[in-house]
């Protein structure tokens, strides 16, 4: 399994904006398809994006795609989630996810390796 570290998580002014970075590790990162989750508090984990491993094929959550910007740059083990126009309702602690092969992944269960998460926090 691949080791996760998500960053960049923090507090913001509403319409502001943060870039979350996942480092991996190991030597085949390009092979696994990355994935961006977040858990709002007394929520479910919700879907936010995904990106293949070599970058694509991108796939957004429903409610994120105009101002979530999911990327990676295989050569740093790295994938980002620029996010842009910040609301309240979008704290939550974000976690970033590994799918090895084939695939990039719609559900959590399709994530075998997963980061401790990050804090977001928007304030009105």
């Amino acid at each position: 399994q691949v080791q996760l570290v998500e960053s960049g998580g923090g507090l913001v002014q509403a319409g502001g904006s943060l870039r979350l970075s996942c480092e991996a590790s190991g030597r085949t990162f390009a092979t696994y398809s990355m994935g961006w989750f977040r858990q709002a508090p007394g929520k479910d984990l919700d879907y936010v994006a995904a990106i293949s491993g070599v970058g694509g094929v991108i796939v957004y959550g429903d409610s994120e795609k105009d101002r979530f910007t999911v990327t990676r740059d295989n050569a740093k083990n790295t994938v980002y989630l620029q996010m842009i126009s910040l609301k309240p309702e979008d704290k939550a602690v974000y976690y970033c996810a590994a799918r090895p092969g084939v695939g990039i992944g719609e559900r959590d269960a399709d994530f075998g390796s997963w980061g401790q998460g990050t804090q977001v926090t928007v304030s009105s």
